[in-house]
């Protein structure tokens, strides 16, 4: 017995039940910070005890769903799984994860973690934690005014990759160059996954990529194929970078409208296994693939992954489907130019959105700076039948609309999450489909007016039990 470590769990759940019964949030991430001022090794104490281990997944886009995959497949195939499903993704978030997923004596209740991490956080979680495996999904510009330029985010997972011991893995997106690069010299084992498909994608880099230079000589990258954002199949000209040959790749991909999605997997154990999964877009057949390899390295039979995936269900948020009033509601996140861009296509491409609801904050959580949203394709929306913009900074959004050629008349503006749905049903009709693209805070303001009127549960609620 850990005297000190049993007071900070039991602080710990003493406050997450606390701010719970009052209404005042989910209770995931205060609980942490409790507990560690009361053992500042409580995180480490608590991960250490889990049999299996942990995972930890990084990187700017993608962290949620890659997750959340990864934790649906460990749990099909027996594995008891401990998490911050509600994303919250800083040492606090993670402690106060494991402090609720374990016994006041400090005994697990789980065999494994699978913990997304914010990317300033990974270093930190690295120390504490000492993961069997970190995923790497990729690096977008993202909160400019926290994170700076991606040469700090890109340095900070960086340095937490080289802490990793020669008995863990790191598993990282070899379609990113900038993550690729990170796999040079480590003492963990490197392993890359990839998407193989030549059918997909684009021949021209997008405006908004970020990662147009070889961050070795400086040169610009020749591409062969650009699947998203700045992701694809890259070669500096100089031949200081190539994309490194993928171990796990996925060969072909057919999707479903917003529905779902066919991709063949091949490598770690897949055999052209064929994965269908409920997520669609192109940006989801790279997290998917970043799992079903997590899964495989971790030590899953690759043969199990193919039916845990088709029971899986979206994160919240994340191509979310809620029923508003018998309107059909897509909760889509989007949170910087790349992740923004990617869902515009995926929703008026594959869903063939004629409805929006745009919602845009600059929280500490968002980002201060909302420039950002002149890099965004808006003008896809042109032919839109009606948008609602809210959120703090909705008439920035109406002017950038504006200038995207919209039409003036078919903008609302709502000034609270409350008027903002109230306007998303004036302007529909039941049957319809509407897709809504909030940031990240302003995502969570809109669920809980939704969790209030009894269209969802709470996010912190959802899938307790599992």
């Amino acid at each position: 017995m850990d005297p000190s470590l049993s007071l900070a769990v039991a602080a710990g759940k003493v406050t997450a039940a606390t701010i719970r019964r009052l209404g005042r949030g989910g209770g995931t991430t205060l609980p942490g910070r409790v507990s560690s001022r009361i053992d500042s090794h409580a995180l480490h104490k608590l991960s250490s005890r889990l049999p299996r281990g942990s995972i930890l997944v990084a990187g700017t886009n993608g962290k949620t769903t890659t997750a959340t995959l990864l934790r649906t497949i460990l749990q099909q195939a027996g594995v008891t799984v401990v998490a911050n499903r509600a994303g919250s993704n800083m040492v606090g978030g993670l402690t106060a994860a494991v402090v609720a997923g374990s016994a006041i004596s400090g005994q697990a209740r789980a065999e494994a973690g699978v913990f997304e991490v914010d990317e300033a956080s990974l270093p930190a979680a690295v120390e504490a934690i000492a993961p069997r495996l970190v995923v790497v999904t990729n690096l977008f510009r993202d909160q400019l005014d926290r994170y700076g330029e991606l040469e700090s985010s890109s340095a900070a997972i960086s340095s937490a990759l080289a802490a990793l011991p020669s008995a863990s893995t790191a598993l990282l997106c070899a379609d990113d160059p900038r993550v690729a690069a990170m796999g040079g010299g480590l003492r963990a084992r490197a392993v890359y996954y990839g998407l193989q498909d030549e059918t997909v994608g684009e021949k021209v880099v997008p405006h908004a990529a970020d990662a147009r230079f070889c961050p070795r000589c400086g040169r610009p990258f020749e591409f062969d194929r650009v699947y998203a954002g700045h992701l694809g199949h890259y070669r500096c000209p100089s031949g200081d970078l190539v994309r490194p040959d993928p171990e796990v790749g996925a060969t072909e991909l057919h999707f479903q409208g917003l529905e779902s999605q066919q991709l063949k997997v091949t490598g770690l154990g897949f055999d052209e296994t064929v994965l269908e999964v409920p997520l669609s877009g192109i940006y989801n057949s790279y997290n998917i693939l970043a799992a079903a390899a997590a899964a495989a390295v971790f030590g899953i039979d690759p043969a199990s992954v193919a039916p845990a995936l088709r029971a899986f269900r979206p994160a919240f948020g994340r191509l979310e489907r809620v029923d508003v009033k018998g309107r059909a509601v897509r909760l889509m996140l989007a949170k910087n130019p790349a992740g923004f861009n990617e869902v515009l296509r995926a929703s008026r491409v594959l869903g063939g959105g004629r409805r929006f609801v745009v919602a845009l904050n600059d929280r500490i959580a968002d980002g201060r700076d909302v420039s950002w949203i002149w890099d965004v394709d808006f003008e896809l929306l042109a032919d839109a039948n009606s948008i609602v913009v809210t959120g703090d900074r909705a008439l920035d959004m109406r002017i950038r609309l504006k200038y995207a050629g919209l039409d003036p008349a078919r903008i609302t503006v709502a000034e609270t999450p409350a008027a903002a749905l109230d306007a998303l049903v004036a302007a529909s009709a039941p049957g319809d489909e509407v897709f809504v693209l909030p940031t990240y805070t302003a995502m969570l303001e809109l669920r809980a007016e939704m969790a209030a009127r009894g269209y969802l549960e709470p996010y912190w609620l959802e899938g307790a039990g599992s």
